[in-house]
């Protein structure tokens, strides 16, 4: 059977651990020959990098392992890039929380002004590492999960049309693991219909795979409980996502005739939102104070005590996903995946230059799109208005137009004028002076 190159781009995330260990629990059916981290900051990458170089010599010693800062070592014979990166780390997400907080919008890292500033910055670094693959590996597929996911893909459908990128998102499918758990039954059974933009979609139907109609017995439990459920090993450990998904019901109520993704809950809801957040310690505080602290603390151990056993990283089970993309590109499997492609006919009804999140049949050539059909008004709307935000952004970056970007912010649904939207945007300028291109 092949094995394939990866490079991991942002190398020094703190995710980079769980994939690698997902990567290694599905060798039999992806197996990999050699695998690179990338990312700009050295410092930061070398503490994940050396706490994986002495657990992937202990569990796979002949896989070729390196890192690096340099982008020709990085992308030279590669497969597959694996993109998670983060501009301005999460020093810049808490600043995209709590800016819009002070002016009681939505402080959110992939919705509203926070996702417009994050997606401002993340346009150039996607960008760059596409120029690398297109360099030293032109066959090489970018497998993109950077968030804000949403305006990412449209920066590299406009920019650069013809990038060998697929972007995805593990968001529904993390829902869709609580909805197995809701009906008692194992993921791999569910087959959908969803449509909608990243962050921002619906469920049509839901069946297992004989054909039997799921949506009633889901809607029951969304219509009383959302995605929460008491159920063993359902109960989220963190308060923040346990109100997420109990608020999926009051979204579930504005279209009974679909289930929603979480997301839109920033959205429909921003007045229950910003209500409900702390503007002094946001999400960002959160993942700083733990997940980040988690993960380099287990990685200086490995280091210290030079061995891997019992170590404290665990597989990311959403890195699955990534993986069942390679596979399905590399070895042609026509597995059925979400994924954010431009819409060209596949929603009827929508703008055919959108950048939408449908499920896509994957192979060795890339995707075929599954037609949607017509939508109806109430999604079309709230969709159209979100992907102009999306669209303004990026024309706001390629052509550094204060105008567009202040647009942009204006149609955001999280913000509730014109005078605030300029407040925001004032301050989120300076804030991001360091990565923003100028804008006149």
């Amino acid at each position: 059977m092949k094995q394939f190159s990866i490079t991991i781009a942002g190398g020094g995330s703190t995710y980079t651990p769980g994939i690698i260990m997902m990567l290694l629990d599905h060798q039999k059916e992806f197996p990999i020959r050699k695998l690179c981290l990338y990312d700009n900051d050295g410092d930061r990458q070398e503490v994940i990098a050396k706490a994986c170089e002495i657990l992937l010599r202990e569990r796979e010693p002949g896989l070729e392992f390196g890192y690096t800062t340099d982008p020709e070592t990085a992308f030279t014979d590669v497969d597959f890039v694996m993109a998670h990166i983060r501009v301005g780390k999460y020093a810049m997400r808490e600043k995209d929380e709590k800016i819009p907080l002070k002016y009681h919008v939505v402080g959110q890292e992939t919705c509203g002004p926070g996702g417009i500033a994050y997606g401002m910055r993340s346009i150039g670094g996607i960008l760059e590492i596409l120029d690398y693959m297109e360099q030293y590996s032109p066959n090489a597929w970018m497998l993109n999960y950077s968030n804000p996911a949403a305006i990412v893909a449209e920066a590299t459908r406009k920019l650069k049309p013809n990038a060998r990128i697929i972007n995805i998102c593990d968001m529904p499918l993390s829902i869709m693991t609580r909805m197995a758990g809701i009906l008692g039954i194992p993921e791999e059974e569910l087959d959908i219909g969803y449509y909608g933009l990243n962050h921002f979609g619906w469920w049509t139907w839901i069946k297992d795979k004989e054909g039997n109609d799921l949506m009633p017995a889901l809607k029951e439990h969304v219509r009383e409980n959302g995605y929460d459920s008491e159920k063993e090993g359902m109960r989220h450990p963190d308060p923040s996502w346990r109100d997420t998904f109990r608020k999926a019901k009051d979204v579930y109520a504005t279209d009974p005739d679909t289930l929603p993704n979480t997301y839109l809950k920033y959205y429909l809801y921003p007045d229950y939102v910003v209500e409900h957040a702390d503007p002094s310690y946001t999400r960002a505080n959160q993942v700083m104070d733990g997940r980040e602290k988690e993960v380099f603390s287990a990685a200086r151990e490995i280091i210290e005590k030079g061995t891997a056993k019992d170590c404290r990283f665990r597989k990311d089970e959403h890195a699955f996903y990534i993986v069942k993309l390679a596979r399905a590109l590399a070895f042609n499997t026509k597995e059925k995946m979400l994924l954010i492609v431009p819409n060209r006919g596949a929603i009827e009804n929508f703008e055919p230059e959108a950048m939408v999140e449908i499920p896509c049949i994957v192979g060795k050539d890339g995707y075929e799109k599954i037609a949607q059909g017509r939508i109806p008004q109430f999604q079309k709307g709230l969709m159209e208005q979100q992907v102009s935000v999306e669209k303004l952004v990026v024309e706001a970056w390629a052509e550094g137009s204060y105008q567009k970007l202040w647009q942009a912010l204006i149609l955001s649904k999280t913000v509730p004028s014109a005078s605030v939207a300029k407040k925001i945007l004032d301050d989120l300028i300076e804030a991001n002076k360091e990565y923003w291109p100028k804008l006149k």
